[in-house]
Order: structure tokens, then sequence, then C-alpha cells
């Protein structure tokens, strides 16, 4: 395609396209029905110009054309409160049964290795010792210990809000870092199991592992769940770097995008959650099996929530993406 024929062929609609804009709302009937006709054109002529012979300043001119366009023909949309019981109802529970096929294996996978882990601290005294001083694994592993004190050391309140606002910035790398082809993601996820294996193994060794667990289930099931929930859609997020599949990179990493940070805001509500558990009722109390059963009840009602609303809504067609009237335009590849 010849660049300066096609320009002289279409610089008038465009200028003319221009010349609606700056008018406004002062436009008839007629004019806006012109309006539409041109955002059109001028998106084909867009496309063609990306795919042909692509030219920065004419691109730049025609995609700003293009937006200012788009944003007048489908008008200013605001936030209600019926968007967010939608994204609780449907998009943020859609989008996570979608991901299950990465988040399920990935829970799996780093369960079992925070258990081998646990077993090999658990099982090899010289691993105890290399890790700190008998002196000091008698002072965290003992009754009333470290492993103990800890969800009590803080008034309740204060402790819930640093647990949610800890365990919120993890999930939040996971989701943004998985674009870097989820290798950060791998690193987070082996931190946090390392960390759980190291007290399951310190604990199993003193003979407190039914302590341990009595500390880690009320509020652990929810909070680990909700990091391989992360953790899955940024390993996801990183795949589609590799393999978009049969859309554009562009428009896949877009899509997984905007999921993924709609996957952050929900999670942040399961988390904070959790973190009242963990400020609340792990400290608190109450009987052992009370305790887990608190926190297995809330496991299962996430569960519930996802399989049924999301598994409902992701039959429907819901992908946990924004409503079509607040994504970019989808541009032809061909004429």
């Amino acid at each position: 395609m010849d660049l300066d024929v096609f320009v002289t062929a279409h610089h008038a609609e465009w200028d003319r396209l221009e010349h609606l804009l700056r008018r406004g709302r002062r436009l008839t009937g007629a004019e806006a029905d012109e309006l539409v006709t041109l955002y059109q054109r001028t998106s084909t002529h867009l496309s063609l110009i990306q795919t042909t012979t692509p030219d920065p300043q004419l691109t730049g001119r025609l995609t700003t054309l293009v937006a200012r366009a788009r944003a007048t023909v489908t008008g200013t949309r605001r936030a209600t409160w019926r968007d967010a019981a939608r994204f609780l109802t449907a998009g943020f529970p859609a989008a996570v049964y979608r991901s299950r096929r990465w988040w399920i294996p990935t829970a799996l996978v780093s369960i079992a290795v925070s258990v081998v882990i646990g077993w090999w601290i658990g099982t090899h005294p010289e691993v105890q010792s290399a890790l700190a001083a008998p002196d000091a694994l008698r002072q965290m592993t003992r009754p009333g210990g470290e492993y103990e004190t800890y969800y009590s050391s803080h008034p309740a309140a204060s402790f819930a809000a640093q647990v949610w606002t800890n365990n919120a910035q993890a999930t939040a790398m996971c989701l943004v870092l998985g674009a870097f082809l989820g290798i950060p993601v791998l690193w987070i996820l082996l931190l946090n199991m390392l960390n759980l294996g190291v007290g399951i193994g310190l604990m199993s060794s003193a003979g407190r592992l039914d302590t341990f667990l009595g500390l880690i289930l009320p509020h652990g099931l929810l909070e680990l769940t909700a990091v391989f929930v992360a953790a899955g859609t940024g390993l996801r997020l990183g795949w589609t770097v590799v393999d978009p599949g049969p859309r554009t990179r562009r428009a896949a990493l877009a899509e997984q995008g905007r999921a993924a940070l709609g996957m952050a805001i929900g999670l942040a509500l399961v988390l904070f959650v959790s973190g009242m558990i963990e400020g609340f009722v792990t400290p608190s109390g109450l009987p052992t099996w009370a305790r887990i059963a608190l926190g297995i009840t809330a496991e299962l009602a996430f569960l519930v929530y996802v399989y049924v609303l999301g598994g409902r809504a992701a039959r429907a067609g819901e992908a946990g993406d924004v409503e079509e009237t607040g994504r970019s335009a989808e541009l032809p590849t061909a004429a």
C-alpha cells in the first residue's frame, strides 16, 4: 500500500472526524450518525496502516482519534454498586473457577514440597542444628514458646491488620510478577512452603506437631488457598507470554492482566477473612477442635462459592474480565 496515496485519499475523513469531536455535544442527529461512521472507518484505516506500512506519526494521530471517538460514541461509564455486586457474585468466582487447572496443581505440588521439607528437617537432627542452636530450637518449640506466642504477641486487631497487609502484598506480587514468565512466582511459593516446612519439621521433632497444626489450620487453610490461587493465576499469566493462543500476545496479556487485577481485589477480601481468623480465632481460648472447625468451615464456604457461583457464571460465559464497554477496542488485523 502506498502510504502517501492512502493519506491523500482519507485525510479529509480524519479531519472531519476531528472537527466533529471538537464540537462535543452540539451535534445534530445526522452529525452523530456521521461521527459513528467515521469512527468505524478510521478504526479500519488504523488497522490497515498498522499491519501494512506502520508510520509512527500517523499511527499516533489515528490512535488518538479512534480513542476519542470511541469515548464519545460509547460514553463515560461510572462504576456502581451493581458492578460491585456483579464482581463478587460472578466475575471474581468465575475467574477463580476458570483458573482452577492452574491453582489446584500448584496447591498440591506446593503442599507436597512443604511436607517433604518438614519430613527432612524432622528426621535429620543435623539439619535442625544447622538451622539454629539447640537452645534456640527449644525456645521456639517448647510449650509457650515462640511458635505458640507468635499469634498472641500483639493486640488482635493490629495483628490481623498486619497479617492481612503482608498476605495481600504476597498475593499481589504473585499476580503482578507472573508476567515475567512466572519465575518470581515460583520463588515466592518456595519461600512460603519452606517457612511452613520448617515449622512442621521442628515441631514434629519436638513431638508437638498436633499443637502446630492446631495453630496453623484455623486460618492457614483459607490463607494458603488464596496464595495458591494467586500463584496459579500468576503462572497462567506467565504462560500466556509464551503461548498466547489464537489471539495476539498483546490481546491475550491484556485479558489475563485485567482478570489478574480483579483477582487481586477479590483475594484481598478473602485474605481479610483469613486475617480476622488469624487475629481473633487462632489465639483464642476456644478448644482446638472448634478453632479447626471454624477454619474448615471458612475454607469449604470459599470452595462452594467458587464452584457453585463461579462455575455457574463461567458456564454462562463470564471470564472475570471487565465488561466489553470498558475494554480497549480490538481492531481487525485484515481489511
